[in-house]
C-alpha cells in the first residue's frame, strides 16, 4: 500500500502547471509487474504537465493520470491485492483514501473512480 501511495504522489510531484489544453487520462500501471509504466506521461506547453516522463509501477499497482486542463491534474490509484482506492489533485496537492474499491481485489476502473472523485476546480 505504501507503493501505491507513493507511486501517486510521483505522479503529482512530478508534474508543474501553468496553460490550457487537456490531454485527457492516461493508464500508467496496469497492475502487473513493477518497472517503467507502458505509457508516458504526455506533455504540451498548454497542458498541466509541461516535460513528458514514464512513471515507475509498483507490482500489482493500477495507476491513472488526468490532466484536465492547464491547471489541474489528477491521479487515481488501487491495487491488485488491496480493497481500497486512492487519489488526489494538483487542487490541495494531496493523496489520500476515496473509500473501498467496487469490488474486492480492485480493478483499474477503481483507479480510474478515484481519479474522477479528485478535486478538480
Amino acid at each position: 500500500m505504501k507503493n501505491l501511495i507513493l507511486g501517486s504522489v510521483f505522479v503529482a510531484a512530478a508534474v508543474t502547471s501553468l496553460s490550457a489544453s487537456a490531454a485527457g487520462e492516461q493508464t500508467f500501471c496496469n497492475g502487473t509487474a513493477a518497472g517503467d509504466a507502458t505509457v508516458a506521461a504526455t506533455a504540451a506547453d498548454t497542458d498541466f504537465v509541461k516535460v513528458a516522463f514514464t512513471p515507475k509501477c509498483s507490482a500489482n499497482v493500477f495507476l491513472v493520470g488526468n490532466d484536465r486542463s492547464a491547471l489541474v491534474y489528477t491521479v487515481g490509484s488501487s491495487s491488485v491485492k488491496g480493497k481500497s482506492k486512492f487519489g488526489g489533485s494538483s487542487v490541495g496537492g494531496s493523496v489520500g483514501s476515496q473509500g473501498n474499491c467496487a469490488a474486492t481485489p480492485c480493478a483499474l476502473t477503481d483507479a480510474q473512480a478515484a481519479s474522477n472523485a479528485s478535486p478538480s476546480s
